[in-house]
């Protein structure tokens, strides 16, 4: 019998949600400057073709693929100079790259599509899923760290994508990662949840807010509790973790038990909020809830919260 030091699922529940099925073997401590150059000079190489927040897929039958190789790129203007090495799998270089092409201009057997839409109707398998998250996150950041905080000069890219340099004053600058604490109250029989104003209509979901410096995830989730619905918070358990590429942030799912019911809600943050019942979230699940309310879809890490927590003794 394997070892077992926590009481624990044999299935971490992350691996549920989506943007996390990324099996790419990143090989992080093999990057080099030249990892890009070498990765394309390969003939298995593959890119992930993103523009405006959107990734190019192929149609392929009934199905779509994410990968373009080499000789499919130059048609759709790809800025592989500009290119990043995602890591690799069995055959060969996963890469992600800009993509200058004008959508209006894209064949008939190409679709732009963006990220969000991607994950929420499935388009491609999870694997490319987590892939294209991860890629997102580093073109995002590139594109937006061009020059140098310190100085003001221009960067370049080093090793693979993970890195910038500047060429003034040899800064080194480094890929970052927004934490955001998404958090479900909870009671025995109740669980608290809010609609954002631009929630879709209906739609109701788990409370969520940046972690800030010099601050734990549960003091953040103590405090944004607080500060948007007026709910004092006792203990923080964690659950589960989601990349979320807009453009670069780790959602970081906890349950939090409330000490109190009162909710006195920020409405500048919230359109609504409210406790509802283990009944009326397994029927907002179910689709038939009496007042038209639902939560957000299967693949959003709020969703495995207000599901794990519903279908609980």
């Amino acid at each position: 019998m394997p070892f077992r030091l926590f009481d624990a699922p044999e299935r971490e529940p992350s691996q549920s949600v989506g943007f996390a099925g990324n099996l790419i073997d990143r090989q992080s401590e093999n990057r080099s400057d030249d990892s890009v150059e070498k990765a394309l000079e390969d003939p298995g190489a593959r890119v992930m073709l993103m523009r405006e927040g959107r990734l190019l897929l192929k149609r392929i039958e009934d199905r779509f693929d994410a990968h373009f190789l080499l000789n499919e790129c130059d048609p759709l203007e790809t800025r592989l100079d500009d290119a990043i090495l995602l890591g690799f799998d069995e055959s060969g270089p996963i890469l992600a790259a800009p993509c200058l092409l004008d959508t209006e201009r894209l064949p008939e057997t190409i679709k732009a599509i963006d990220h969000r839409s991607i994950y929420i109707q499935g388009l491609i398998d999870p694997a490319a899923l987590g892939a294209l998250a991860q890629g997102a996150a580093l073109l995002s950041w590139h594109a937006s760290h061009g020059y140098c905080g310190r100085c003001g000069h221009r960067t370049e890219m080093r090793a693979g994508g993970y890195r910038r340099r500047c060429s003034a004053c040899n800064t080194e600058h480094f890929p970052r990662t927004d934490p955001v604490a998404i958090m479900l109250s909870v009671t025995a029989d109740r669980c608290l949840l809010g609609r954002g104003k631009h929630f879709a209509p209906g739609m109701y979901s788990a409370l969520a807010g940046f972690i800030e410096p010099g601050e734990t995830i549960e003091a953040a989730v103590r405090r944004e509790t607080f500060e948007e619905a007026g709910i004092r918070l006792g203990r923080v358990v964690y659950h589960a973790s989601q990349p979320w590429p807009f453009p670069y942030s780790l959602m970081i799912g906890c349950f939090g038990e409330a000490l109190s019911e009162d909710i006195s809600a920020d409405m500048n943050e919230l359109e609504d909020c409210r406790w509802f019942s283990r009944d009326e979230v397994l029927a907002a699940m179910a689709g038939n809830h009496p007042g038209g309310v639902f939560v957000p879809p299967s693949g959003a890490i709020a969703h495995h919260l207000i599901r794990h927590w519903a279908e609980s003794e």
